[in-house]
């Protein structure tokens, strides 16, 4: 498996890009890649040159896209200036063995501290 977080300039995704991949059996390569590109963004009604890129190394990797029948976004944002995105995509190998049976919700709940006096 492969981790990716992509920040704002692109670093993970060019060093992808860049050096020889020499991984054999990577069945998955997943997180947030922060392309917005509508091959995958049900919001965006253009293509970018990172999701070209990305696409590249998948194949290289022999890895596809997978998608969900119903697009789903990925990414909240609670700012409202900001909007809601496709960002953190999964590439698996396509004929590989696996199954879903349900959809990962994953949330981050901050806890301020407090001081609990005890006995």
């Amino acid at each position: 498996m492969i981790n990716v977080y992509s920040d704002e300039y692109q670093l993970a995704l060019k060093y992808l890009k860049d050096i020889d991949v020499n991984i054999c059996n990577i069945l998955i390569m997943a997180r947030d890649f922060n392309i917005r590109d509508r091959n995958w963004g049900i919001l965006h009604s253009h293509h970018s040159a990172y999701g070209n890129i990305l696409m590249e190394v998948t194949d290289s990797l022999k890895l596809k896209l997978f998608s969900l029948v119903h697009q789903v976004l990925t990414q909240y944002t609670d700012n409202t200036n900001d909007s809601n995105l496709v960002i953190d995509l999964m590439f698996l190998q396509p004929d590989s063995q696996y199954s879903l049976d349900y959809a990962l919700l994953i949330v981050d709940i901050f806890i301020s501290e407090e001081f609990i006096q005890d006995k």
